[in-house]
């Protein structure tokens, strides 16, 4: 370009940067350009850093570390270890199972080996359905459990089929138990994955968290099948290296997946949750964090650690969410109406104590917060049945004075007030006010 009217030479700097709006941007290279036609580009950082990146872009959420919680990380190291144990048992319990039903048998027959496998998945469907039946609303109340609860049944499926050709008559009845036992795996694990991918996604990008995931876990399936199948050649002909194996490989499944789950903090309320909080706070006044809560909550169902639980486990326990109205007999269904004219005028709930544990019947119209509310008020009586208190009075005027403070402070530790988790409120009832009034004179 000419330079009119004695103009110095401009110098014109670009700059390109990598990166995304939710993840760190860094400079790759800088490009300078004057009105004399020179040209240079100076590139930043090694080719192997630029490489590097993208193929991490490939395992992990885009903006990682911002766009996921602090406990992702943990949660997915120690994930990836227990997935990687089950293929390698995957792999030896599938050498038996085949072993069983007479592959490399000159005397096994296509059709027999083909309606035992047949047998064998309709029993895991079956089973699937019916697992989802009677826990598919509880699963995602209660996430860490279940997700615990889901790789110890496919410990036992697999270790079903490792049985089975020890005991050839009874085989068929083996490997269906198998079967049910990984059915429920497979119905809890997607249903608690899909929840914590929720909360693992700080920006709506629980897609992309679970895309990523996969990849994960295709690396870790290749490299399980890997050492699996290293694993069975070298033990092949040898029962006692091959459940040694197994055994051990179980113990750190096992190990691993609870050390899993402990990483865990949850900010979403469900019943034992509310509970720590709640105890916590009418005791000292102060909120729990989300990590502290998942210190003090059970990963395991309550019967197992009865032993070690605390007063405020217990205290969840005794709330009866949802409760039948049909089921309450006459002398309490007129309490019942005395209260709703009386306590709870304005509350879309109503609350019954009797021996010790509140029960809670719902108003049609109620909304997610209302139930969160109820579940609360009853947390309240049922501590204040401890003390011996006059739970329908002190629990009613603790709700009034502390109830909002409290959401309040709940909100600004964290936690999630947008619905309590709990199973389907199947019952309800519906009550008017004017009505209700006439009877209570």
């Amino acid at each position: 370009m000419s330079m009119g009217n004695g103009e110095a030479p401009s110098e014109i700097t670009l700059e390109e940067w990598s990166g995304t709006a939710s993840s760190k941007f860094f400079k790759t290279a800088t490009i300078t350009a004057n009105s004399s036609t020179h040209f240079a580009v100076q590139r930043h950082g090694s080719r192997f850093h630029h490489i590097s990146n993208r193929f991490l872009e490939a395992f992990v959420p885009e903006g990682f570390p911002n766009s996921v919680t602090p406990d992702y990380v943990p949660f997915q190291v120690w994930d990836l270890l227990q997935g990687l144990s089950t293929y390698v048992r995957m792999m030896l319990s599938t050498q038996a199972l085949l072993s069983a039903i007479g592959v490399g048998e000159k005397s096994a027959t296509v059709i027999g080996a083909t309606f035992q496998w047949f047998l064998r998945d309709l029993s895991g469907m079956l089973g699937g359905i019916l697992f989802t039946f009677y826990q598919g609303s509880n699963l995602d109340s209660n996430a860490k459990m279940w997700r615990l609860v889901a790789d110890l049944m496919n410990d036992l499926g697999m270790l079903m089929d490792l049985v089975s050709p020890l005991f050839p008559s009874a085989f068929i009845f083996i490997v269906c138990i198998g079967s049910l036992s990984r059915s429920f795996t497979g119905v809890a694990s997607g249903a608690t994955r899909a929840a914590l991918t929720q909360h693992f996604a700080l920006q709506n990008n629980s897609a992309d968290i679970s895309a990523k995931e996969g990849s994960q876990e295709t690396v870790a399936t290749m490299a399980g099948m890997a050492i699996g199948m290293l694993i069975a050649h070298i033990t092949m002909g040898q029962p006692i290296a091959i459940w040694f194996s197994f055994l051990s490989l179980t113990m750190f499944h096992m190990y691993a997946n609870y050390k899993a789950v402990r990483c865990l903090s949850l900010t979403t309320l469900n019943c034992e949750r509310s509970s720590i909080l709640l105890w916590h706070y009418v005791e000292t006044g102060q909120i729990l964090s989300p990590k502290q809560v998942s210190v003090m909550e059970h990963v395991l169902p309550l019967w197992i650690t009865s032993w070690t639980s605390r007063k405020f486990t217990y205290l969840y326990t005794r709330v009866h969410l949802g409760v039948r109205i049909s089921s309450v007999d006459h002398l309490e269904l007129k309490e019942l109406i005395q209260l709703a004219g009386s306590h709870y005028k304005k509350a879309k709930y109503l609350l019954h104590e009797k021996r010790g544990v509140i029960s809670i019947i719902m108003h049609k119209d109620s909304t997610a917060g209302d139930v969160l509310q109820a579940y609360i008020h009853a947390l309240v009586m049922a501590h204040l049945v401890e003390k011996g208190s006059s739970v329908y009075l002190e629990s009613q005027s603790w709700m009034d004075k502390h109830y909002k403070v409290f959401s309040l402070k709940l909100r600004s530790s964290g936690w999630k007030l947008e619905r309590l988790l709990t199973p389907s409120i199947i019952w309800r009832a519906h009550w008017r006010r004017d009505c209700l009034d006439e009877k209570t004179e």
